[in-house]
């Protein structure tokens, strides 16, 4: 198995501490100007207000868990598909799937989400 490049063990990183509610860790793979844009729902700018939304609306519960469908990696970007699933405190989870892109991945860390 090849080895994975370190734009690639960055999105790693992130993922593992999306699973694990590690801010600290999902932080320290991103930039000061990170940007997150959920279409039709919010974009945010900056690691203050990042950190703010990492745990989701209350009516979720716990860290997601999340698989990794594919990994592309082009140049200094880095896409990842992912489906996972997260509890809703009212019973039963939701279903998810999205597409992660991470850009300008260097000296480890990601400026886009």
């Amino acid at each position: 198995m090849p080895a994975m490049s370190r734009n690639v063990e960055t999105v790693t990183g992130y993922l593992d501490g999306f699973r694990n509610n590690d801010h600290e860790q999902i932080l320290s793979c991103l930039t000061d100007d990170i940007e997150w844009t959920v279409f039709g729902a919010f974009h945010l700018t900056g690691k203050d207000a990042y950190d703010k939304a990492v745990d989701g609306p209350p009516e979720l519960v716990g860290p997601p868990r999340l698989e990794v469908v594919r990994m592309v990696e082009q140049g200094d970007v880095v896409m990842a598909e992912l489906t996972g699933t997260v509890r809703r405190a009212a019973g039963g989870e939701m279903r998810m799937s999205m597409a992660r892109r991470s850009g300008r991945c260097h000296q480890g860390q990601s400026s886009s989400a």
